[in-house]
């Protein structure tokens, strides 16, 4: 190796040492910065936790500007009120929700229960055709997966779920369809032909059990339950017969048959 290479390899080994050197005295100035209101953040969130009876089992710490919460609450809405209230606080950079859920302990299967019934019946309007939920609940933790058009049914059902008793956590895998003109227009000819059929319209009257129509580029699926087979394959065929579909998925479920019932 000549020396003129050797020179050129130190000198790159010298900056980046020195880069390494710069990046780390910034952080520790931010962290540093940072620690300077943690009384202050402290005191305002314990304050404003103490004025909440729902927050009387709940404490607050700082370091380095992040607040970490520990306790419990009653319910999974609670958990993540107290984490809104402080990252409310002047200054905070973050909260660590070690918050436990210690309300009462209601069976999988129960919670399950309530909540789809629950879910059915507040979602109301049109809209409601063109989205799709699935819950799935094990030791308290709900699983809420599906596709919505706006992101308010969606929005709407985890307020729903996060106010019901012996809800423990939430994992939320709602996906939002994308915004395009033609999935609109897809979306409300299939509503069309789909209830405008003489079999099919009894559907619409309840808003608990509608077909789901649900559109993502041009591909439509039906979700939901129906009373029996021929209804199922009406619903297909009025799909299938949708000027500018690329593709049918029939997902619908035939009432009283084993598989997950769409909400």
């Amino acid at each position: 190796m000549t020396v003129a290479r050797k020179n050129r390899n130190y000198l790159k080994l010298a900056s980046a040492i020195l880069a390494a050197g710069m990046l780390s005295a910034t952080l520790m100035a931010e962290t540093g910065a940072a620690a300077r209101y943690d009384n202050q953040i402290q005191t305002t969130v314990t304050q404003k936790l103490a004025a909440k009876k729902a927050f009387s089992n709940v404490k607050a710490s700082v370091q380095d500007g992040i607040v970490t919460l520990t306790g419990t609450v009653d319910l999974y809405q609670g958990k993540l009120d107290a984490a809104k209230l402080a990252r409310k606080a002047g200054h905070t950079q973050g909260v660590r929700n070690l918050l436990d859920v210690a309300g009462p302990n209601v069976p999988d299967a129960q919670l399950e229960q309530k909540l789809a019934k629950k879910l059915r019946y507040v979602r109301e309007g049109y809209d409601i055709t063109f989205d799709y939920f699935a819950l799935g609940v094990k030791d308290g933790v709900v699983t809420l997966e599906g596709q919505d058009r706006t992101g308010l049914g969606r929005d709407e059902a985890l307020a729903d779920i996060a106010n019901m008793p012996g809800v423990k956590d939430v994992i939320e895998k709602v996906s939002i369809e994308p915004v395009s003109q033609f999935d609109d227009g897809l979306r409300f000819r299939a509503m069309r032909v789909i209830y405008g059929d003489s079999v099919l319209s009894k559907y619409a009257i309840d808003p608990a059990r509608p077909i789901r129509i649900i559109v993502d580029n041009g591909h439509v699926t039906l979700y939901g339950s129906v009373d029996n087979k021929m209804d199922k394959e009406v619903a297909g065929i009025r799909a299938n017969q949708l000027f500018g579909a690329f593709s049918v998925d029939n997902k619908l479920q035939i009432e009283g048959k084993p598989g997950q019932q769409g909400l």
